[in-house]
């Protein structure tokens, strides 16, 4: 396996990080957090090309607020539209 770059670590640890505040949820509502996580992660790991930086940055940035929001103990149940 090649060595991964600052953004790609970047980006792995942003998925542990929202991965661990899964687990931080109750355990009834702990699968729709972790379906929610797991696909906007493959679905951009599909539309983006990890050689456009910009937006790979603008994710992470987005990422991080949404693990903010969505990582408040407050925070328990989230429904997802569609």
């Amino acid at each position: 396996m090649s060595r991964l770059t600052g953004l790609q670590r970047e980006v792995l640890s942003l998925y542990r990080s929202c991965l661990r505040a899964v687990y931080r949820k109750p355990i009834d509502s702990r699968a729709h957090f972790k379906s929610f996580v797991t696909q906007e992660f493959r679905k951009y790991a599909v539309e983006v090309d990890r050689k456009d930086f910009d937006t790979v940055e603008f994710l992470l940035r987005k990422g991080k607020r949404q693990l903010e929001v969505y990582g408040d103990p407050n925070i328990k149940r989230m429904t997802t539209a569609g």
